[in-house]
């Protein structure tokens, strides 16, 4: 960051009183520019014993699969981020049920939040940002083409849970490379 969004005027990189890590601060103004965190939020839309993939028509990880997802905008909440991101990437439409997944990755400042969905419809369609789409049962799911691994982890949580019976929230830190998988 180079300039105030507030006044236009350049900022400097210091701690400000009171703070304890490095901010941008403009001196002109006193704005003081936070940088945290942002979310990602998708579904693991199922359909009988079939999960929904998306593969990817963008980078980063042209032609990987995912599941659906996508940053958060201001104004939703996580679940409505997730139908909206589930609708706009694989044309389909769920029923948001309970947080599922919830995957910190400091490297990128991201959080990943996925939440079980219920297909309401079988009318999938990939969607901009995807080349296609695909119900996947669990011995067919790409786990050698899965784009990222807060989705790989996701998807290995949620085959477990449905195997044990019972669904948890599960939460923890990402720290492998995206090129991991």
């Amino acid at each position: 960051m180079k300039f105030c969004s507030t006044c236009g005027q350049a900022v400097s990189l210091l701690v400000p009183p009171g703070d304890n890590r490095e901010r941008y601060v403009c001196s002109h103004c006193g704005t003081i520019h936070y940088q945290n965190p942002r979310n990602v939020v998708g579904t693991v839309p199922v359909w009988e014993d079939k999960v929904l993939l998306c593969r990817r028509a963008i980078e980063p990880r042209y032609g990987y699969w995912t599941l659906p997802a996508g940053f958060m905008e201001m104004g939703e909440t996580t679940s409505e981020a997730a139908a909206r991101e589930t609708l706009e990437e694989a044309g389909a439409r769920v029923e948001v049920q309970n947080l599922f997944s919830l995957l910190n990755v400091p490297r990128v400042h991201q959080v990943h939040l996925f939440y079980l969905a219920r297909l309401l419809d079988l009318d999938i369609e990939a969607g901009e940002e995807s080349l296609e789409v695909r119900l996947f049962e669990e011995h067919e799911i790409p786990w050698d083409d899965i784009a990222f691994p807060t989705v790989g982890q996701t998807l290995r949580f949620f085959f477990a849970d449905r195997q044990s019976g019972s669904y948890g929230l599960h939460t923890g830190d990402v720290l492998r490379s995206l090129r991991d998988g």
